[in-house]
């Protein structure tokens, strides 16, 4: 039974390898090259050092197994970063695409739900409010100059339950314009989001209180102030615009952006 599910398990990698170099391959024709080369780097490298050092046989097959794992490695990162850059690129500029790509996080606490706090009805831009440990996201999509002041409303609306703390909050713009952050480094931006540089006093008390402390928030904090937020968004009502379903994520490949 225990082969059995190895097998099954090994031969379903496969497949989703197999379909990932379809999806990829039908927007980047050079793909192939590129997964050629990628195998073929080690293992031509692996001859030149045998060659040149004069290896036996035994130490020509090791040499070679070594290659060909490190060339099979290699060829599927390079696949799956080619994967991520179409996926991206297809998505790009849809409404709800940031969304799509942050539902995927999941550790450090991060939680962006699909309603969006806020939507432009003529012109579909649109702001979510998302929090992690580190503290609480506002997302907007559209230019800047369209979405600051939405962006300070909810900023004032967020202060009011989070008074007498002092929770961050990061504005996030996802755009391609000046000032914007890319859709392809939207993960990496969030991620990267630290939480307050605390005074030394302050930093020295947290440390008496907490002496292990990484983040922001605990884990009861964080569940105290989503509930806070779910109350803010039921008290204010979102109305939504006709022919737009904010709570639908856009057509992703999940196997070629994966959120881990």
């Amino acid at each position: 039974m225990a082969k059995k599910k190895k097998a099954n398990k090994g031969s379903q990698t496969i497949r989703q390898l197999v379909q990932i170099y379809k999806y990829t391959h039908a927007e980047d024709k050079a793909l192939p090259w590129l997964l050629a080369g990628a195998f073929l780097l080690p293992v031509l490298a692996g001859v030149v050092t045998g060659v040149v050092l004069g290896f036996s046989w035994f130490w020509w097959i090791l040499m070679m197994i070594l290659a060909v794992m490190l060339g099979v490695l290699l060829a599927t990162l390079a696949l799956t970063n080619r994967a991520d850059k179409v996926g991206y690129a297809k998505i790009e500029g849809r409404p709800g695409a940031s969304i799509s790509v942050l539902g995927n996080i999941n550790k450090a606490g991060y939680d962006f739900p699909q309603e969006p706090v806020w939507i432009d009805a003529k012109t579909k831009d649109a702001i979510w409010r998302g929090t992690g440990y580190n503290g609480i996201y506002l997302l907007a999509e559209g230019p800047i100059s369209r979405t600051k002041r939405p962006l300070d409303r909810q900023e004032h609306a967020i202060k009011s339950v989070t008074a007498g703390s002092s929770i961050p909050v990061y504005r996030i713009c996802v755009g391609t314009g000046a000032g914007q952050v890319r859709l392809k480094d939207l993960r990496k931006k969030v991620l990267g989001c630290k939480s307050y540089e605390p005074t030394e006093y302050k930093l020295s008390l947290m440390r008496k209180i907490h002496p292990r402390r990484r983040f922001m928030l605990t884990k009861g904090e964080l569940e105290v102030l989503n509930e806070r937020l779910r109350t803010l968004q039921k008290k204010h009502g979102l109305g939504i615009p006709k022919g737009m379903d904010p709570t639908r994520r856009q057509h992703i490949s999940r196997r070629a952006m994966r959120g881990r």
